[in-house]
């Protein structure tokens, strides 16, 4: 009998603690579904939240767990029509770090030819979520300044780089300066860096113009200058923590200069706008991919009994995704 392998956690906790690789009976499509095999799976700081329990939407026990990646389709069922073998669809959400499941066949997220693998398993929550922030969230006008932290990470890299596309400029903080150049080589405008009172000099950074926007992934003292940048009016936008410390804010700044505070999770977005819209976004993105206008960094790619070095890398200093994979080789040969 053929097996799959899977990474399954029974109670919430640590991932390196509660996590296991498991071997289960290779599911079979019914009536209308098709099995999908595992090309990669993103490893996420949500997938960490979603096992230790802390996330905002969890799994029932056991589950299996990560939650973003790329598949093809290996067997149809009975009745299926208009879906071929090798077909690139996304891979079930709900457990992506296995190496098979089954799905509907109605349900399929088609991905287009001429995208690397390594860039398509990344496609379909970072990339959107930072054209949301971009696009959905604000009316901000051609040439205006976007302000972000963490520059270096996922969502950062797809901010510089949809940023450019859609006609903004960005200033990036990061902690290192040897991430200045390859930050300003995928087209952000301006790099600073933590702890160096940047904030200070936010004017001439922009050459007096304004700054609406600011976009919070690492809260504490990072969204704190964040806050003392924005002009008057501005709003901040938090959509993650990293630094797991409280996004606080100056009562002089908040009142003199009227600033606005929000949050944004892609998940609440999908269910409030619908599949149409937020699959319209990522088929935007899949086309920017395909034109070379949208590139997505990969670290490194792991076989899944290496699944905690991948972990352990993920949560590392880096720049690019650390991915799960079957078959890192063929990873490589797409690059």
């Amino acid at each position: 009998m053929q097996h799959s392998q899977a990474i399954v956690y029974h109670r919430h906790g640590d991932p390196l603690e509660v996590l296991e690789l498991v071997d289960r009976p290779m599911p079979e499509p019914g009536a209308g579904a098709v099995r999908i095999k595992l090309l990669a799976a993103c490893v996420h700081p949500s997938d960490f939240g979603k096992v230790a329990g802390s996330y905002g939407r969890l799994e029932h026990l056991p589950a299996v767990a990560g939650r973003e990646a790329l598949g093809e389709v290996e067997a149809i069922g009975a009745g299926v029509t208009g879906v071929a073998l090798g077909t690139r669809v996304r891979f079930p959400e709900a457990g992506a770090w296995q190496e098979y499941a089954c799905c509907q066949a109605a349900a399929l997220e088609l991905v287009p030819e001429g995208i690397a693998i390594a860039n398509a398993a990344q496609s379909f929550i970072n990339p959107p979520t930072a054209y949301c922030l971009l696009e959905k969230l604000m009316d901000l006008p051609k040439g205006a300044w976007v302000l972000q932290n963490a520059g270096n990470s996922a969502v950062g890299l797809c901010i510089i780089q949809l940023a450019k596309e859609l006609g903004y400029r960005t200033i990036s903080e990061v902690r290192r300066e040897s991430l200045e150049a390859p930050l300003k080589a995928l087209g952000a405008d301006k790099v600073v860096f933590s702890g160096s009172g940047w904030h200070r000099q936010i004017e001439e950074i922009t050459a007096g113009a304004p700054l609406a926007l600011a976009l919070n992934s690492v809260g504490g003292e990072s969204a704190l200058d964040q806050l003392r940048a924005l002009s008057a009016g501005g709003t901040q936008v938090t959509f993650g923590g990293m630094v797991r410390q409280p996004v606080r804010f100056p009562t002089r700044e908040l009142i003199f200069k009227d600033l606005r505070l929000r949050g944004f999770w892609w998940d609440s977005w999908v269910r409030e706008n619908g599949p149409k819209a937020s699959r319209e976004i990522v088929g935007r993105i899949h086309q920017w991919m395909r034109e070379g206008r949208l590139q997505l960094a990969l670290d490194q790619a792991y076989p899944m009994d290496q699944y905690k070095e991948a972990i352990s890398r993920a949560a590392a200093p880096r720049l690019g995704k650390v991915l799960l994979a079957p078959d890192p080789k063929r990873l490589a040969e797409e690059a």
